[in-house]
């Protein structure tokens, strides 16, 4: 993922009227509890599916991620991860799987989705080279969900008719990350203290060739 495509990603999202909160990994949870409403259900994310003692990314305790057909219908919101994101079309890749992934992204008012900024493609000819091999070898099916649910079929514009009104993606950068981008700030900095110092001592010798 480049930073081109992380910013063509958000421009198409902005343009579809998701929403998007950005914050590393470490704050998934908090990310997650601001931009959900209640009630809310969903699938445990993949670090916690993986059974790790101290995943990164988790829910909020108070997402229910076991509902009942009746916690699922009254549900407001949904959270789910995504597998990927295609920046040129501000979609995301939901799974069909097992852990119902794909009834908790559309019974909902509002779908918050978790992906990793390291997952967002350019286009779609890379969507599939991911797909490819997960549809022959796996059998997985996947749906590509771009922005909320609309329908003009009974006329005017119709928002949730077929999914969720609204789309939250919470968007993550790896907790290093967040690091590599400090040291280079301060990085900058000491380079920047260094050329000053260089010029202040270039001043000085300037001074001393003027007074001899």
């Amino acid at each position: 993922m480049s930073v081109a495509d992380r910013s063509t990603f958000k421009r198409r999202l902005d343009s579809l009227g998701v929403t998007v909160t950005e914050g590393s990994e470490s704050a998934c949870a908090e990310l997650i509890d601001e931009a959900a409403g209640d009630p809310a259900v969903g699938v445990a994310l993949a670090d916690e599916g993986a059974g790790s003692a101290d995943p990164a990314l988790r829910l909020p305790d108070r997402v229910e991620t076991d509902p009942t057909t009746a916690e699922l219908r009254a549900a407001h919101t949904g959270v789910t991860d995504a597998e990927l994101g295609v920046a040129a079309y501000g979609s995301v890749a939901i799974e069909a799987d097992a852990a119902g992934t794909e009834p908790v992204s559309l019974f909902v008012d509002r779908h918050v989705v978790v992906l990793r900024e390291a997952d967002i493609v350019p286009d779609m000819p890379d969507a599939f080279d991911w797909l490819g091999p997960k549809a022959r070898d796996e059998s997985v099916d996947v749906v590509f969900a771009t922005g909320p649910s609309a329908t003009a079929d009974m006329g005017g514009l119709v928002h949730g008719a077929h999914g969720p009104k609204e789309v939250h993606v919470v968007l993550l950068r790896e907790d290093d990350a967040d690091g590599a981008a400090s040291g280079d700030i301060a990085d900058g900095a000491a380079a920047g203290d260094d050329a000053d110092g260089a010029a202040s001592g270039d001043d000085a010798e300037s001074e001393v060739g003027s007074d001899e």
